[in-house]
């Protein structure tokens, strides 16, 4: 934990400053705070003095004539002092309070620009790891538990025992022996607050699980709205919102009742302590034994006066809210302690897919090459997800990837980009392994449409610039020909600058599917992978990009991943996937002859109206 501490005090960096100054501001208030109880009990002692007229009467006019004026000098020089204090203070507070305020704020500000980083630099096993709903947790309300807590920390953590350890002192400073009443009571306090904090802590550490169900359940219904609306399942939906919600609701306000006792508790102890003061102070005071004026003070019998006791009540008050202020904080402490832990657990986290010292930057040609590679997501799995893979596919060549589903399509073509490390084997990418290479510039030219396609909130341009964002608008063009796009992209009122709403709602499967083939195709990349990302287009229009790509990217290797026999048929191989193996490599016409699987397909889309 104290690592995970330092990983994230790390990001302070210029608010350093402001986190160091803030303690210092709050020892200076605190200090005092303790002096002006002691200061204000003179103030009442020299009141108490002069109550009698008569003696300051005749003490004024026949003993001492300069009593009334050193008199009014004295009450003038304490009042001066008084109002000097509390000034200070207060600007010590405030002070303190922008201060911490600068650094808690600033702290939050750059962890979360760190753990945005961090994120970015993932790859899909290390995100795999967190569920989204975690990482959207530990980025909003995990940061926001670290900044109001690291503001407590340099503010108020720093506050709470110097006041109660300075108004101890000043307790026995200003009152002798009475003081020892706290003494007494503290550990009393303490004990039953300490009950508290370890009851509330246990409770307040599932709330966090259920953070990551409720923001799961949120997350899960935003993005499957339409699904949900069209199986009528909104009941259903608030049903399982409400249940997560109930039920951290339910942790929280265990929690809280909880916490509740501390205010009882405080409050009983504070009545406590006064009436032992007030009840042993009065019958010190009422045993007092003279009262010389020519002396100007009091001779109580049992050595206090009314300014020390009411000095040890103030005392009495800040020592006890002082203990219950630490006992709360205690709470927010471990609220904030086991915020730390998740955000620590992303911080710490090392991509597995990394630069090696010196990597290779340039690609040659778009050749690959699968030496007996074998894959699995997690290495704690039975089961390999790609077992014993060998492909040798040439520069230029067009490529089909045929198989059901789960057959491991997709992951073979993850490969190639490094989104995922091979478990054993080689990937081969223009006659370097790709691990050599530098991440960008492999990635740069292995361009990928993926099977779930997304837009990005902005303009039809902005969106596809994501492949190249100095594209001249001719390269814009041509790449929106070659994908079939430029047609339904001129009958837009805007054109180009259509604004695409957030996630692309606003256009359909297919219009999606043919913007992000011209974001990709932009990157003139010397790989182009198509996963499954023409399923959502006509036949006639999926045969018009497929002849677009081969007369305009003659010198980039396309490998198309379809469902369709028609998209595939005229690549140069067809590869078969069953169950994470290669079960045949082939063309169209060696398949359709040899391999049952291929023929079943083809049968099965040629009786339904298959293009052929």
């Amino acid at each position: 934990m104290i690592n995970k501490i330092k990983l994230i005090l790390k990001s302070l960096r210029q608010y350093k400053k402001d986190a160091i100054i803030t303690p210092i501001f709050m020892i200076i208030e605190s200090a005092l705070e303790c002096a002006l109880p002691f200061v204000m009990s003179i103030f009442v002692d020299t009141i108490e003095k002069v109550t009698s007229f008569e003696d300051i009467t005749t003490y004024y006019l026949y003993e001492n004539p300069n009593f009334g004026a050193n008199f009014h000098v004295s009450l003038l020089n304490i009042i001066l002092v008084l109002i000097s204090m509390a000034i200070v203070s207060l600007v010590c507070g405030i002070l303190g309070g922008v201060f911490a305020s600068r650094a808690s704020v600033g702290l939050a500000s750059n962890l979360r620009s760190d753990l945005y980083k961090k994120l970015e630099s993932f790859s899909f096993s290390n995100i795999d790891k967190f569920s989204g709903s975690s990482l959207v947790t530990r980025m909003t309300t995990d940061i926001q538990n670290v900044q109001m807590a690291f503001q407590m920390m340099i503010r108020a953590v720093v506050r709470a025992p110097l006041m109660m350890i300075f108004s101890a002192v000043m307790a026995f400073i200003a009152g002798g022996a009475m003081a020892w009443i706290f003494v007494i009571l503290i550990p009393v306090i303490g004990f039953f607050l300490f009950l508290i904090i370890r009851f509330a802590m246990k409770v307040f550490r599932k709330v966090f699980k259920k953070y990551d169900k409720l923001n799961e359940s949120v997350q899960e219904n935003v993005s499957a709205m339409r699904v949900v609306k069209a199986y009528v399942r909104e009941d259903y939906e608030k049903n399982k919102f409400n249940t997560a919600s109930d039920g951290m609701t339910g942790e929280f306000i265990h929690g809280e009742k909880i916490v509740a006792l501390n205010n009882p508790v405080m409050n009983t102890s504070i009545h406590l302590s006064n009436i032992l003061i007030i009840g042993i102070g009065s019958s010190i005071i009422a045993k007092s034994a003279s009262y010389d004026v020519t002396k100007q003070e009091i001779n109580w019998g049992g050595k206090l006066t009314i300014g020390q006791m009411s000095s040890l009540l103030t005392y009495g008050i800040q020592i006890l809210m002082s203990l219950m202020f630490i006992s709360m904080i205690m709470v927010m402490l471990v609220l904030s302690l086991e915020a730390i832990r998740r955000i620590g657990e992303v911080l710490e986290e090392e991509p597995t897919i990394k630069n090696i010292d010196h990597p290779i930057y340039e690609l040659e040609d778009g050749s690959i090459i699968f030496n007996k590679v074998n894959f699995k997501y997690k290495q704690t799995a039975e089961k390999n997800t790609l077992e014993n893979i060998n492909i040798n596919i040439k520069s230029g060549q067009f490529i089909g990837i045929l198989g059901s589903t789960g057959s491991g399509k997709t992951s073979l073509v993850n490969l190639i980009s490094r989104l995922y490390d091979v478990s054993e084997g080689e990937v081969i990418v223009s006659h370097h392994n790709v691990k050599e290479y530098d991440l960008e510039t492999l990635r740069d030219n292995v361009a990928v449409v993926l099977q779930k396609n997304f837009l990005f909130s902005g303009t039809i341009e902005e969106n596809l610039r994501w492949g190249d964002i100095n594209a001249s608008e001719e390269e814009i063009h041509r790449a929106s020909q070659i994908a079939q796009a430029e047609e339904f992209i001129l009958a837009l009122p805007n054109k180009y600058q259509t604004r695409i709403e957030q996630g692309g709602s606003n256009v359909s499967g297919g219009q999606k599917q043919r913007l992000c083939i011209a974001r990709a195709l932009l990157k003139k990349p010397k790989i182009l992978i198509l996963d499954d990302s023409t399923s959502a287009v006509d036949t006639k229009t999926d045969r018009l990009i497929r002849k677009g790509l081969k007369e305009d990217l003659k010198e980039t290797t396309k490998i198309v991943i379809a469902q369709r026999i028609s998209s595939i048929e005229s690549a140069d191989q067809i590869i078969i996937m069953e169950d994470g193996h290669i079960n045949a490599i082939g063309t169209h016409d060696e398949l359709l002859k040899n391999n049952h699987i291929y023929q079943e397909i083809y049968y099965t889309q040629n009786r339904t109206g298959g293009d052929k």
